[in-house]
């Protein structure tokens, strides 16, 4: 069965999206990849307006089986981590509106999973995902190749999966290392609540 996987790279001034369809023997397939822009200079209620239309416009036209995001992580810039973290939120409840599974990652993850290096650079990671969708040249701009990276990375990792509530010991076996120390501490954390 063949499965369609959209990737967003979240941004508040570009979020990046990609949809690839990707077949059991791995092969992935290029089927649409663009950027929501928002204007640096509107409010950010007024951004993050226009980056969720464009994120509902992509899961309404492409209907994906799963979604991929990459996952927040720290920076130094409090301001950049706002607004990435405020555009996955728009992602994941868009998803979750349609009852689609999620797969968070890091940026690590992907960049291993494509490159096989977890530390590679913009440009190693969009060279090879154009070897991987077999086109002339890298996608532009990097949210974009971003985008579908994560998509890619989310359907060789193991793409449909029971969620991790219920899939228990047997779950946990399909994650990274990286993925089973953040459910270890979101499942602590949830303890403590």
């Amino acid at each position: 069965m063949t499965l369609r996987v959209l990737g967003i790279d979240p941004g508040l001034t570009r979020c990046g999206i990609g949809v690839v369809d990707v077949e059991p023997n791995r092969k992935a397939v290029l089927v649409h990849y663009s950027v929501v822009r928002s204007d640096i200079l509107a409010e950010i209620d007024q951004r993050l307006l226009v980056i969720g239309r464009g994120i509902d416009a992509a899961l309404d036209e492409f209907t994906p089986n799963a979604v991929a995001v990459e996952r927040v992580f720290a920076q130094h810039n409090l301001r950049t981590v706002m607004g990435t973290a405020q555009v996955s939120g728009l992602a994941l409840h868009a998803a979750a509106r349609r009852g689609l599974q999620v797969g968070l990652h890091t940026p690590s993850e992907v960049k291993a999973a494509i490159t096989g290096y977890g530390n590679a650079d913009k440009k190693q990671v969009q060279t090879m995902v154009a070897r991987v969708l077999s086109l002339a040249e890298p996608p532009q701009p990097a949210d974009a190749a971003d985008a579908l990276a994560l998509a890619i990375c989310h359907a060789w990792r193991g793409g449909l999966r029971a969620p991790s509530t219920a899939a228990g010991a047997a779950g946990a076996a399909t994650l990274t290392p990286a993925q089973a120390a953040w459910a270890r501490a979101e499942k602590t954390a949830r303890g403590r609540s």
